[in-house]
């Protein structure tokens, strides 16, 4: 994203330091927002790698979690088309996480926290 448009996804302190603790166990990651089935519409993240996107997908952002290089977030498009008037935001709470996302064991689990896109975000995005 350039400084002019406005970020469709952040993240949380305490998410952005579990997600540091993960890359340190497990390599570089990223998230995928899932669309529902088993583990509901939850932020799932992986080891780069391990969960592969495509065209179908679409790249949210990019996070500064205090690493080198940025985390990754993705959605596929068919869900996009119903969140795209959105903003995201990981944040982590205590719980059993997603059951194939890295955070899994640690009893946390990463959600997102949504509002909507103020006027001039919108009118930014091309979507006012």
């Amino acid at each position: 994203m350039t400084a002019s448009t406005p970020e469709r996804v952040a993240v949380t302190e305490p998410a952005a330091a579990l997600v540091r603790e993960l890359t340190a166990q497990h390599g570089p990651l990223m998230f995928h927002q899932s669309g529902g089935c088993c583990d509901g519409s939850a932020p799932m993240c992986y080891p780069v790698g391990m969960f592969l996107t495509g065209p179908g997908d679409v790249l949210l952002g990019r996070l500064d979690v205090g690493l080198t290089e940025p985390v990754e977030v993705f959605m596929s498009a068919s869900q996009f088309e119903y969140w795209k008037y959105t903003h995201l935001t990981i944040d982590v709470v205590p719980g059993r996480g997603a059951g194939f996302s890295v955070e899994g064991p640690t009893g946390l689990r990463f959600l997102i926290r949504s509002r909507m896109l103020d006027p001039a975000e919108l009118l930014s995005l091309g979507l006012a």
